[in-house]
């Protein structure tokens, strides 16, 4: 399957996502043919090696098309984008580990809680498991997990991700929201699970692009840091969004007559003004980020390994993206009337998922410019600092 097909597939689902948008949100998951129609679209092989069937494609292809699909539905961009960017995880662990997950040569859906609140004591081969972990986005439908936790004798302890079976942790329905509810980010819990050493992988390679899929597969993509990557992947589906609310609003503005008898909104210099801005917002977001992401891929291409101060700008340029997202759409949200509010419109519903979505931690606005700011005047920061 070509990158090209795959492009035109994922993009067909737009239609198809929207009309499922309410249905989701009541499922608190996605429906099952989303699922279907995602394993078909060849979504998931777009990061996934080539060794394995995937496509191998240079890491912005995925940025384009999870911002496309929010245009039919956020938390559904969300999960799928977050499937599809987990492959490209799964990617940075060793040989054996990717022989399990990819030896059928197809992609899997393995969410990721990557906060490390698991811990793994050293057992014979490998570590034993306990924990538990909130956000695992597409829970409902995985078949592997991703947990972060701390590992390693108590003085010796190192942060690293561990990959576990789906049958190896348990569901805790914990996943009543205002927003993202289609995402079905539930809880999960292990209790003393054996880990095999092969299944587990040090974050802070996974941070600096080292992790043994770098040099596994002979492409920068696997060289790409993650919080980079996290940051700039997870805030497409606010930026989509924002977009289709865009559009909703200037397809509002032809037919809607004011109920103050003052005439058609598209009339109104105000509303025609804000348009404009929105655009032109959400245009500068669009580069931006397109900006960013092209800075760290030629980095690798290059050669170079992106430092600490690349991977904190990008990781506020996505913060910053969200912010702008939200704020775009409040702006026309304000001039779209009480109707906007009912159930029925999809503009409430992306106003309560891109609020909601805000809330990761890899967004926080304030620490994202702090740590920007502190790194671009030569400042120390934390060795455990999210960049």
């Amino acid at each position: 399957m070509t990158i090209t097909a795959i492009r035109s597939d994922a993009r067909a689902l737009v239609p198809a996502l929207a009309d499922r948008a309410e249905e989701a949100e009541q499922l608190r998951r996605l429906p099952d043919e989303t699922i279907a129609d995602y394993e078909r679209s060849g979504l998931g092989r777009l990061l996934m090696p080539a060794r394995y069937g995937g496509e191998q494609a240079e890491f912005g292809a995925i940025l384009e098309l999870i911002r496309e699909l929010a245009h039919g539905c956020t938390a559904s961009a969300w999960t799928l984008g977050f499937y599809t960017l987990h492959n490209w995880m799964l990617s940075l662990f060793g040989e054996q580990a990717q022989e399990e997950v990819f030896g059928a040569g197809r992609p899997v859906r393995a969410p990721a809680p990557l906060a490390p609140t698991g811990r793994g004591i050293p057992a014979d081969g490998g570590l034993r498991l306990t924990g538990r972990w909130s956000w695992a986005t597409g829970i409902m439908h995985a078949e592997w997990v991703l947990v972060g936790a701390l590992v390693g004798p108590d003085d010796r302890i190192v942060p690293a991700l561990v990959l576990l079976g789906a049958d190896e942790v348990r569901v805790e329905d914990t996943w009543q929201t205002e927003g993202m509810r289609a995402t079905g980010s539930a809880d999960v819990t292990v209790d003393d699970v054996f880990v095999p050493a092969h299944r587990i992988v040090a974050i802070p390679d996974i941070y600096a692009g080292t992790a043994p899929g770098a040099t596994l597969h002979d492409a920068a993509l696997y060289r790409w840091p993650m919080v980079p990557a996290l940051a700039l992947s997870a805030a497409m589906p606010a930026l989509g969004t924002a977009e289709r609310v865009a559009e909703l609003y200037a397809g509002r503005l032809h037919d809607r007559v004011l109920a103050d008898g003052s005439g058609k909104q598209r009339d109104k210099s105000a509303a025609q003004a804000r348009l404009a801005e929105a655009e032109v917002r959400l245009a500068a977001c669009r580069a931006l980020v397109g900006a960013t992401a092209r800075e760290v891929q030629g980095l690798l291409d290059d050669g170079e390994r992106p430092r600490r101060l690349h991977r904190a700008r990008a990781r506020l340029a996505a913060a910053h993206t969200v912010a702008e997202s939200r704020r775009v759409i409040a702006l026309l949200l304000e001039a779209s009337g009480g109707s906007a509010h009912f159930l029925s419109s999809p503009l409430q519903r992306a106003k309560r998922d891109v609020d909601t979505l805000a809330g990761h931690v890899i967004f926080d606005y304030d620490t994202s410019r702090e740590l920007a700011g502190a790194l671009a005047i030569g400042l120390l920061i934390s060795p455990t600092a999210m960049v």
